[in-house]
């Protein structure tokens, strides 16, 4: 399988996402920043490194690696995160720059400051 970034761009994403040679897709749930006790962080950074821990939880399982991500949403609750969630996000993707969609909604838990799904191949 080979990724092909569209049109990088400098914080972390590509305007698409070219795959070819693919034999498996997986579909990533909206992962919610909550811990398997039930536990939500208060701040949002701590929040948006517990979503990508989910969403790396999920790769995981399915034998992926976030290499293999093509496509990222991420439901923000409020505009003031964008800043710490685009930091966030070049932190945890190291260079790498799957297709991104952010978009700012209310979110199904008002404790959730965040919410992220994505898309893998392999």
């Amino acid at each position: 399988m080979e990724i092909t970034t569209i049109d990088p761009q400098p914080r972390s994403y590509g305007q698409g996402a070219l795959v070819t040679g693919a034999a498996r897709t997986l579909f990533v749930s909206g992962q919610v920043p909550e811990d398997s006790a039930g536990v939500v962080p208060a701040e949002f950074d701590e929040q948006c490194r517990l979503a990508w821990a989910n969403v790396l939880a999920v790769l995981d399982a399915a034998g992926l690696a976030l290499s293999n991500l093509v496509k990222v949403t991420v439901f923000l609750s409020d505009r003031r995160y964008r800043e710490a969630n685009a930091r966030i996000r070049d932190e945890v993707l190291a260079g790498h720059s799957p297709a991104l969609t952010v978009i700012i909604t209310g979110i199904y838990d008002e404790k959730w400051l965040l919410e992220i799904e994505a898309i893998a191949t392999s």
